[in-house]
């Protein structure tokens, strides 16, 4: 990668613009893609057609190699013994498989509207194409005259072509031209009116869609150009191309075989004629990718021209099928491979990914777990510390309120509520009796109950040096006082006074409250 960089970024920037447009055609890798558009003169256009359709022999890398290349001029001297030896060692050699043509991949081209030719100049040439017109009239009379002689010493090649040049670049007149999918329609539909219906799987698209097919699929590509103004036409078709034993190997999905067919009418079909050199009506090509000759060159291993029988044409695409078959099983068995350590590495990566994220979920998780221990552990800290806290207040408030609290009067005092208290079992206090004033709120029977201890231990006397009521506290009975018949639970009001609530006397008992749960 550091190579990679390095090369990038010496380039200029004209070199960086082009290799960016050919990476994004090809998809190709940048050490791949800088020595192909250097031998291509920084040609985008012609780097990708060398990508597509393989490399040609470069002209003048073989001048400068053929001029290094030329002998010294010595004498030799060899006698017939010598010669004789030196031509059976040549012919018992192994043959070398000859270089195969480049199969291009062909685009139709569009049409370009032109604008108007300005009147002024059109009625200059105005009688140019009055001869224009007279002269192709001429020229179509004699070519359909000659479409009646004998197919032996009629210019087949060059009547198809000058009646392409004619009729507008491989249209017939009145012919239109469409697209390459809708000219590949046409041309099934054609074929069945003309020859019934048949089975050979001809493919619904372009030359170049067969083509890319072809080569991503490691496939062979049978293409076959029709001229209807032949007479070998429909002798070939019926009894070669649609013969059994043919169209059973072009359907057979072991051939791999993809069948394109075109009218050499048509514009797209008379380019391919024109790029595959095609000398002779009916012609078939068989194309597949060579990577002997280059990763991804496609290049034509057979041409068959003229009509032939069907046993020869079938062997014919047979052998050549079987001279290829072994490279293109090798690049397929390649690709199978490289395929097989992708889904490998992708299914690799799949679980380290979902181990990670179990991993990762686990962890937190552990988090989560150790973070709520903590809180909890902080918040039963906290609940612990503000109980102390309480207990400390309300240790505080009792010895404050138990200062508060009224003297009981004197046994003579008529104006008194004399109480009998049964305390709880947890004070061991037993049952009590005291008396109260009439004015006294009901809340100091509750002050009395909660302060007993304190005013049990206290001598008795009013110590004014104590400390005051504890701030910010407001201290809660957890008991109640009731009376057992009737029962009338007397809440500790500050207002209500004992004599208007309990009499003059009762019997009252102390219950205990449970810390939380709600009076009744």
């Amino acid at each position: 990668m550091a190579d990679d960089e390095t090369d990038i970024g010496q380039l200029s920037p004209t070199q960086q613009e082009a290799l960016q447009q050919y990476l994004a055609v090809t998809n190709q890798e940048v050490k791949d893609a800088v020595p192909l558009l250097q031998r291509s003169q920084w040609n985008v256009q012609i780097a990708i057609a060398k990508f597509f359709d393989g490399e040609g022999p470069d002209p003048l890398a073989e001048a400068m190699a053929a001029d290094q290349a030329i002998p010294q001029v010595a004498a030799r001297h060899e006698n017939l013994q010598q010669s004789l030896l030196a031509s059976e060692f040549s012919s018992r050699a192994a043959p070398r498989r000859d270089r195969t043509d480049p199969a291009p991949r062909i685009v139709p081209q569009t049409t370009t509207t032109t604008q108007g030719t300005p009147w002024l100049l059109g009625l200059l040439l105005t009688p140019l194409n009055w001869g224009w017109h007279a002269a192709t009239v001429l020229l179509r009379t004699i070519l359909y005259a000659a479409s009646f002689l004998p197919a032996a010493i009629r210019p087949t090649m060059l009547t198809t072509r000058l009646s392409a040049a004619l009729q507008g670049g491989g249209g017939a007149a009145g012919r239109r031209m469409l697209m390459p999918r809708d000219a590949a329609a046409r041309f099934k539909r054609e074929f069945d009116e003309e020859h019934g219906d048949n089975n050979l799987p001809f493919f619904e698209g372009g030359l170049a869609q067969a083509h890319d097919l072809a080569k991503k699929e490691l496939k062979f590509l049978l293409v076959v150009l029709l001229s209807p103004e032949h007479d070998d036409t429909a002798s070939f078709v019926r009894e070669t191309l649609l013969a059994p034993d043919v169209a059973a190997f072009v359907r057979d999905p072991a051939s791999n075989v993809v069948l394109w067919g075109g009218n050499v009418l048509d514009s797209e079909a008379f380019q391919v004629a024109r790029e595959y050199k095609c000398t002779k009506f009916p012609f078939s090509a068989l194309v597949c990718l060579t990577p002997r000759e280059g990763s991804a060159r496609m290049g034509i291993v057979k041409r068959l021209a003229g009509p032939m029988p069907p046993a020869a044409y079938l062997a014919e695409l047979q052998g050549a099928v079987e001279k290829y078959g072994a490279d293109m099983a090798g690049v397929r068995a390649e690709r199978s491979a490289q395929e097989f350590a992708r889904s490998l590495r992708d299914q690799q990566d799949s679980a380290y990914e979902r181990s990670l994220a179990i991993d990762r979920e686990r962890a937190r998780e552990k988090r989560e777990a150790a973070a709520a221990a903590a809180e909890k552990e902080k918040r039963a800290l906290e609940e612990a510390m503000a109980a102390s806290r309480r207990r400390e207040q309300a240790a505080l408030w009792r010895a404050w309120r138990a200062k508060q609290i009224r003297p009981e009067p004197p046994a003579g005092d008529k104006e008194v509520v004399r109480v009998a208290l049964m305390m709880p079992q947890a004070s061991g206090a037993g049952r009590i009796t005291r008396r109260f004033a009439q004015d006294a709120p009901v809340e100091e029977l509750y002050a009395f109950v909660e302060c007993y201890d304190n005013l049990r231990i206290s001598t008795g006397a009013v110590d004014g040096s104590s400390e005051g009521k504890p701030v910010d506290y407001e201290h809660k009975y957890m008991f109640r006082v009731a009376s057992t018949l009737p029962r009338v639970v007397y809440e500790p009001s500050e207002t209500a006074t004992m004599g208007a609530t309990i009499g003059r006397s009762g019997n009252l008992i102390v219950e205990e409250l449970e810390e939380g749960a709600d009076e009744d």
